[in-house]
Parts: structure tokens; C-alpha cells; sequence
């Protein structure tokens, strides 16, 4: 007969338990898009995914476009659980996005576990990243796109012209109005193509 040891039982029920709850779906109403839900949240960057582990990516800031943090790179932490924040995986080294954060104020009990240091709600001091609404943005050469202004619920890369890093910056700082930014969302992408081209006409 196998007798299982309570030490072989007590870890089986533990690799259990956290399987069932990585897989654990969060449940939340959709808070808006990026110019509906940004002015709510702590910090607000332009930033380098360095790095990852678990549910967690470490971010180089490239600008800073609200908030206050001392240091040049910061940890935000993802999905784990049936916490509504994106997949680690939508973010992978070397990407760089636009990112309304939230950082985390006070100890979640439970929260973080020594066993499980890469994967945990994250601690204090570090940011989340909410998936309720348009919180993050990709940035491509100082262009950017994704749930901007105005969007559909969900959509996570509507149809639109990518909008001027600068502008964005502009509108988080309040030098700039969301008609602003829906009107350049909608510029017809040749006259865009013809203003990039102007640009690098002009840097030579």
C-alpha cells in the first residue's frame, strides 16, 4: 500500500491551489478610455519594458507625463489570480508603452507570498496596471496607439492614426483638449505618412 507523506499531500494541495487561482477570470465594469481614466491614477510614463519575472515587468521611464518617483525604473505588477490587470506576456522586453498607474499604498493581506515572490499582487511601493480600461498604450517611434479617446468598450487597438507622443503629453499636462486628440486620431494616414516626411526633410 502507498502512503502518501503529509509533506508530499500539503505541496500537492499548495501546486493545487495556486493553479486554480492563476486561472481565477476578474470580473469589472469598463472605466473608459485613456483620456477618461488617466487623471485617476498615480503616475503616468512613458517607459522601456527591461525586464520580467512572474507577473511582474520592470519599466526604464523615458518621460515622465504626471506624478512624482525618484527612482529611474520601476516594478509594475500584472495578472495573477482574479486580479484585473493584462498578461505579463502583452509586454515583452523592449517594448515601450504609455501607462497610467497605480501605485500600491498599503499591504494586501495574503497579497505576497515568500513561497511565490515572482508571482503576487506586488508590494508596497511598486505600481498596477488596471485591464478596465484604456490604462496602457503602445508607443512606436514617438506614435502612439490603442484605446485613446473616445473607443470602443474592450478594444484594445481600435482603428485610428497613431497620435504624437507630445500631444498625448500635452493633454495629460492640460495644455490639450480631447477634441485635439480625436481630431488627430482621425487624420487621413497619407497626410500623416507626408508629415513624417516633412519631418525628416526638414532634420537634413
Amino acid at each position: 500500500m502507498n502512503i502518501r507523506r503529509p509533506g508530499f499531500v500539503a505541496a500537492l494541495f499548495l501546486t493545487t491551489f495556486l493553479s486554480a487561482n492563476l486561472q481565477a477570470e476578474c470580473e469589472c465594469l469598463w472605466e473608459g478610455s485613456f483620456t477618461d481614466v488617466q487623471a485617476a491614477t498615480s503616475l503616468v510614463v512613458s517607459a522601456t519594458v527591461v525586464s520580467g519575472k512572474g507577473n511582474s515587468k520592470d519599466l526604464q521611464i523615458n518621460q515622465l507625463l504626471r506624478g512624482k518617483e525618484t527612482f529611474p525604473t520601476i516594478r509594475v505588477w500584472l495578472k495573477a489570480g482574479d486580479y484585473c490587470r493584462p498578461e505579463a506576456s502583452l509586454f515583452p522586453t523592449g517594448t515601450r508603452w504609455v501607462m497610467a498607474l497605480n501605485r500600491i499604498e498599503n499591504e494586501v493581506p495574503g497579497g505576497f507570498n515568500p513561497n511565490t515572490p515572482n508571482v503576487s499582487y506586488g508590494r508596497v511601493g511598486d505600481y498596477v496596471l488596471s485591464s478596465c480600461g484604456g490604462y496602457w498604450l503602445s508607443n512606436s517611434e514617438g506614435w502612439v496607439t490603442g484605446n485613446l479617446v473616445k473607443a470602443p468598450r474592450w478594444v484594445r487597438e481600435p482603428k485610428m492614426t497613431p497620435v504624437l507622443l507630445d500631444l498625448v503629453a500635452a493633454f495629460v499636462a492640460g495644455d490639450a483638449t480631447v477634441d485635439a486628440l480625436v481630431k488627430a486620431s482621425k487624420v487621413d494616414p497619407a497626410l500623416r505618412e507626408l508629415m513624417q516626411d516633412t519631418k525628416a526633410f526638414l532634420r537634413e
